[in-house]
């Protein structure tokens, strides 16, 4: 990409202004034109196709390119290139129009096509002068008849109940037909996700990822947007032409549910600053993470809803470095054009769902655009990152999430005891659900700097950041229900239930996290039968210069980068004493990198019963935390492990004792 020269003055630690944001978004939106339809209905992206179709996928490429393209238009007031507007002007006409050849795919139950209307509807709002006001009165009744499709319809019980909210309201607030019961009862519905402390989960279970700041917080408020009549339009509802019923609800009229959101989203931002790398990389984490710096857009929500605790300065910094992060990686491409995956096109990091233009839901990052050009965010100095001035400590208990950075690498890790993505309509007999064990879900530890393997063969073996009972064929347990115990200050803990594949029993695993500097050292109290053998693996790191190389020796294993990134584990107490650690290398299975390797350890044969096993994981950039081998063997004695009466006693070389209680 070309950029504007960087201002080191006013964005010491990115260098980006209001203008890169707009150049970026600008070669976004120009990169995609090659692959619109004549009528400008649909973009046709090179890729793999999703389960909806082509059709569908068309049409999204129209409708979240026009999410981008109208949070530009809004955040300019309308003083950009004419054809922009033109062209989604002309998209909308053709869509609705069943005679063009390109017509949209009409609204039906659980259809992809209700994630798209729910774009249209906010580009549509946030453009009204410049797009709505302008459409031949057909077009605009054609338009309120598509979206119209959504009224009566059944979505998907999770943050797609947001998307029939927002798309009602702007039939609303247009004067079309649409029902308030399923605006109120959408909004209603997301109460009983609420869980505390500005955290929803997606649906009900604990399925806390990036949705919660770009679904969960983000349509809420772009929804009291529409109520208040706030936005690029603040005139009254002109409705969309001849014979159609004028809007049922009040105009402004919210039920005081704008304030509970603005409250819940400041709750939220308190601590979301600590989810991002000092080079600005988000924790990788979660689905749907092709829309990468997507991540961004509540901090954006909390300026424009004005209810942020962050400074305006924290704010851009946060928001530039997420996606200057991507930029200088290569996304988009070098066809302009952004793709499945994270860095490179990279298919396992996706879902069925994803189409060749999914990742451009990253344009939610974007809606900082719609602030003025004066507004302090843009005008303040930029703010150093939390991690960029201490080490942090971060302790989440509506999510089950302790989060732990280190200024000196910048690197940001998150310790897992609470998000599953189980379905929690689980067997009858048990608590436990039937969850596939996604690995960006069911691991341990997550980070800014690392993913884990998730190709075919890494997803079946489940090795990063698990522990794991083997079957005799060397098949592992799954870690499926999280059932969360304890989550503060630098400890949280759970249990699991683990089925042996081979129908050999499910047993308890109970694991307490304690966190020191760069490492989490945990304590596992495993139930197996004799014999059994348990193998447990550190982060996963990756490169695409080169594989990592590698160490290992009796009880410990790591892996290191050519750029010095370095993971290990090494065990404190319980593992084979004599046994070496060792390193699993893959090819293409890791988003960060071609060539990936992730230390574990293996203890060979289980005792009976319930047996405690302590394990120190480090990830870090710096040699002191992680350092190279042989001296990683080091690390054994860094941490000395005491265990009886009831307890595990952990004593760190700088004198800081932990006990941690066995159940």
């Amino acid at each position: 990409m070309v950029l504007p020269p960087a201002d080191t003055a006013l964005s010491p630690r990115t260098g980006w202004t209001r203008a890169h944001w707009e150049s970026v978004a600008d070669q976004l939106l120009d990169a995609l034109l090659p692959y619109a339809t004549p009528g400008r209905a649909l973009y046709r992206l090179p890729g793999r196709t999703s389960r909806s179709g082509k059709l569908s996928d068309g049409l999204e490429g129209y409708a979240r390119s026009f999410l981008l393209a109208a949070f530009r238009i809004a955040g300019a007031r309308g003083q950009v290139d004419e054809a922009l507007i033109e062209r989604y002007a002309a998209g909308l006409a053709a869509g609705t129009d069943p005679g063009s050849g390109e017509s949209w795919p009409r609204l039906a139950d659980r259809s992809q096509q209700m994630v798209e209307a729910a774009s249209i509807a906010i580009g549509l709002h946030e453009t009204r002068p410049w797009i709505w006001d302008r459409l031949d009165t057909r077009v605009r009744e054609r338009v309120a008849d598509w979206l119209g499709g959504f009224v009566g319809r059944r979505t998907h019980d999770n943050n797609w109940r947001l998307f029939q909210v927002v798309s009602e309201q702007f039939l609303a607030s247009v004067g079309a037909p649409h029902s308030r019961a399923d605006i109120e009862n959408g909004l209603d519905r997301i109460e009983d996700w609420y869980v505390g402390d500005g955290w929803y989960t997606d649906g009900d279970g604990r399925k806390f990822d990036y949705y919660i700041g770009w679904a969960m917080h983000l349509y809420p408020l772009l929804w009291s947007r529409m109520v208040a009549g706030s936005g690029a339009d603040s005139a009254v509802a002109t409705g969309v032409g001849p014979g159609v019923r004028p809007a049922t609800g009040p105009v402004g009229d919210d039920g005081g549910r704008t304030e509970v959101y603005r409250r819940r989203l400041a709750r939220f931002l308190t601590t979301y600053p600590h989810f991002f790398g000092a080079d600005g990389a988000p924790v990788h984490q979660g689905r749907s993470l092709t829309y990468r710096f997507a991540a961004a857009a509540p901090v954006w929500m909390g300026a424009l809803a004005d209810c942020t605790p962050l400074a305006p300065g924290l704010t851009r910094r946060l928001a530039s470095g997420a996606v200057r992060h991507f930029v200088e990686r290569g996304v988009p491409d070098e066809r302009g054009l952004l793709t499945l995956g994270w860095y490179d096109a990279f298919l396992p990091v996706t879902q069925s769902y994803s189409g060749p233009a999914s990742p451009y839901w990253a344009s939610k990052a974007f809606v900082g655009l719609l602030l003025p050009a004066d507004h302090a965010v843009w005008t303040e100095p930029e703010l150093p990152l939390p991690v960029e001035e201490s080490d942090q400590y971060t302790a989440l208990p509506a999510p089950g999430w302790l989060l732990h950075g280190t200024e000196r690498d910048g690197i940001v890790r998150l310790v897992n005891h609470g998000s599953d993505h189980q379905d929690p309509q689980g067997a009858a007999s048990r608590a436990e659900g039937p969850g596939d064990d996604d690995p960006h879900y069911a691991a341990f530890g997550y980070s800014s700097a690392t993913a884990p393997d998730t190709a075919a063969e890494a997803w079946a073996d489940r090795l990063g950041n698990h522990l794991a009972l083997l079957a005799p064929d060397g098949t592992p347990s799954r870690r499926r229900r999280i059932h969360p115990e304890r989550c503060e200050g630098r400890i949280a803990s759970s249990w699991y239930e683990a089925e042996l594949p081979g129908g050999r029993g499910v047993f308890r695993i109970a694991t307490t996290s304690v966190l020191h500097g760069a490492w989490e050292i945990r304590v596992h109290q495993v139930e197996a039968p004799a014999g059994c053998p348990v193998r447990e693996g550190g982060h996963s790191v990756a490169a695409s210069d080169a594989p990592p190389t590698t160490g290992s020796g009796p009880g410990w294993a790591l892996a290191r980068t050519a750029a010095g990134l370095r993971s290990a584990v090494v065990g404190l107490y319980g593992w084979d004493p004599g046994r070496a650690g060792t390193v699993v290398h893959r090819e293409g299975a890791n988003a960060y990198g071609t060539y990936s390797a992730t230390p574990c350890l293996r203890l060979e044969g289980h005792p009976g019963g319930t047996h405690v096993l302590v394990t120190l994981i480090a990830l870090a950039g710096d040699a002191s935390a992680a350092p190279d081998a042989p001296d990683a063997s080091a690390l054994s004695e860094a941490v000395r492990v005491q265990v009886g009466d009831g307890a595990v006693r952990l004593t760190f070389a700088d004198g800081e004792t932990v006990r941690v209680e066995l159940n």
